[in-house]
Parts: structure tokens; sequence; C-alpha cells
């Protein structure tokens, strides 16, 4: 057997499941019902768990249980060491006061500005229990994003059974986390829509899929999974010839039938193109890829000027929900990969099946 394909099969063993196939933790798109879906088609569905709280999670891992048997996975994000800088933080709500006065939302006038958008982070979900509650509520697979999981995290998992998972979009990165001892790699392309996964190397180092899979699947000797821009069967396949073990899937995923993604991401899903997409910082503070739109042009020059992560999400997630109430699309953030415009499945069972490697 060839190295690809026996890496591919034990990761399907490891994981208990048929096909290779991971959905991308997609907050709010991947819905519980997407998630089962996934499952129950022979995939590994993955619970996008980073901005619930515990109780969010268990929730929504109960959901997912009374649609399928099958085994599931849980996203976490480890948390950034980065501490909102305040002068960071006006500076750019000044930039944008206009904007947010005209959507209704403070706009600093009044001097109040860490205190109405959160900006000590008190609202955010407490990681030690949130990775609690993927510990207990029965997932197959704990994925850790931005980072690998410490050492008594990792010792608890092993000791639990439960797969040990890190993503990483650089050969440094993954060979990080094999020296941190996980069970498989999510190896992220820079085609892949939403945020780069980087923790070791730059995020500027925007490395192709086709070049960071098989240096990482011949460095670490782990099952490695390929993420980004997968659209079609043929792309899996010259995939697993490379290395892969499996896919993660988010882009393809944005238009099917359970999706809980807007109206605009799902059309753009379907008839956007991989020029529609670009690289900003401005909603999150980390460089994300999203459907290019009036805000991220009108702030390219602000990219290097943002509060950081996660001090600028604290800005801006309530500018997007405002903005999405609207229906103003020109102001949303809506992560998409290059892979848009290049699938058009009805159900994620189907895209699961069409896109899935297979153990043989």
């Amino acid at each position: 057997m060839s190295q690809s394909k026996d890496s591919r099969i034990s990761f399907a063993r490891l994981a208990g499941i048929r096909t290779a196939f991971l959905n991308a933790p997609m907050p709010g798109a991947a819905t519980p019902e997407l998630v089962a879906a996934v499952s129950e088609a022979g995939g590994l569905g993955v619970i996008p768990a980073a901005p619930l709280t515990p109780e969010e999670i268990h929730a929504f891992a109960d959901r997912v249980k009374s649609l399928t048997k099958k085994p599931f996975a849980v996203n976490l994000t480890v948390p950034s060491l980065h501490k909102p800088v305040p002068e960071d933080f006006t500076r750019f709500a000044d930039a944008i006061s206009l904007l947010l006065a005209e959507l209704g939302l403070p706009d600093g006038s009044d001097g109040k500005l860490a205190e109405h958008y959160d900006l000590t982070l008190s609202k955010v979900p407490d990681f030690a229990s949130q990775f609690d509650a993927a510990m207990s509520c029965g997932a197959r697979a704990v994925i850790s994003s931005f980072g690998g999981f410490r050492e008594p995290e990792a010792e608890r998992l092993e000791d639990a059974g439960i797969l040990n998972i890190g993503c990483a979009t650089t050969l440094r990165e993954a060979k990080v986390l094999r020296a941190a001892g996980v069970d498989a790699v999510v190896v992220q392309g820079a085609e892949a829509g939403g945020p780069r996964l980087s923790f070791e190397d730059s995020d500027k180092a925007l490395v192709g899929l086709s070049a960071l899979l098989p240096a990482a699947a011949a460095a670490t000797g782990l099952p490695v999974i390929a993420a980004g821009g997968i659209a079609v069967p043929a792309q899996t396949a010259g995939l697993a010839a490379m290395g892969a073990s499996g896919v993660m899937v988010g882009t393809a995923l944005l238009g099917v039938r359970e999706s809980g993604a807007p109206e605009v991401l799902k059309r753009a899903s379907r008839y956007a193109t991989a020029a529609d997409t670009v690289l900003s910082r401005i909603y999150t503070g980390r460089l994300c890829r999203i459907l290019g739109n009036g805000l991220a042009d009108a702030l390219a020059d602000w990219e290097n000027m943002t509060a950081g992560y996660p001090g600028q999400q604290a800005l801006m997630m309530p500018l997007h929900q405002r903005a999405e109430e609207l229906g103003r699309e020109d102001l949303m953030m809506l992560p998409l990969g290059q892979s848009a415009g290049r699938s058009a499945y009805a159900t994620a069972a189907t895209c699961t099946e069409a896109l899935g490697l297979r153990e043989a």
C-alpha cells in the first residue's frame, strides 16, 4: 500500500467513520442538522464550539445526538495571548464612527467604547469550561484551532480515548503539532475561507494546499486532513495521491439544505468565483478570506491598524450582526473560500459522499 492509503485508512479507523470527510467549523453555517448529516453520511461532523458557552456546547451536541448515533467532533479555539490595547480599539472605532452611528450602534462619543463593546472580553466563554464540555458531550475528537492543546489537556484527551486533532498552515506548524502528540493534523491551504489558523508562523505565509499537504504528510507521518478550496471529487482524488488522509470542507457546504449561512453567502458559494474573495483583517484582527464588499474595500488602508484579535472582533461583530439584521450585504463579514462557484451540492450528505475519502 502507498503511504497515503495507509494514513487514510488509519484516520478512518481511528475516528470510527466510513468516509474521511469533515465539515469546517463554521459558526452559524454549521448547524446541528448539518453536523449530524455529515456524520450520518459516514463522515465526521464538527461542532463549531469556539463561540459557544459550555451549556450551548452540550445543547448543540444533544441535538446532534438526537439526529445521529454516528461519531462527531468538537472544534475549539486556543485562547489568544494578545490583550486588547484600548488606544488601538478607539482609533479604529473613530475611523468608522459615522458608520456606527448610521447603524444605531455606540460610536464612542460618550467615551465608553470599552463598556459598549466588551473590550475586557468579559462575555467571552471560559476556555477551560468549554474544554470540559467538549470532553463530556460525547465527542469522538476535539480539534484545536490557532495552536495545539497544552499538555494537561492533551493528556486528558488521551486518557479518555478522544482523538486530539490540530490545525496547521505551514510545515513548521504541522511539525509542532506532531511534537505535541496530536493524532492527526488538518492542514489549511491559503485557498480556505475564514481565518488563517496560524499560530507559529505569520499569517502572511500563504502556503497553497498542493505545496503544504505532501510536505506535511511526509514530515509528520500522521494522518493529514486537507482543507482549502476543495469542491469536486477530482480534487479529493488528487489530494489522496499527495498524502491526504481526509478532507475538511467549508465553502462547498454553505449552500446545502442544512446550512445556516445567510442567503447572500449561500448565493456566493454557488455563483461567485475565487477572484471575488479577498484577504482582510478588518473584522476580527486576524487575516480572513472573505467575500469582498464595500466595507473591506473602504478600509483596505486600515489592514495593519486594527485592534488585533480579539479586540477587533469585539468591535466589529456587533456591526456585522446589525448589518445582517438590516440586509446590508456591503457591510457583513462573509467568510468564503476559493472554491466558490465550483459546486452546488443540495445536501450535506451528497457533499460528504462526493468528496469524502473512503476506506478501501
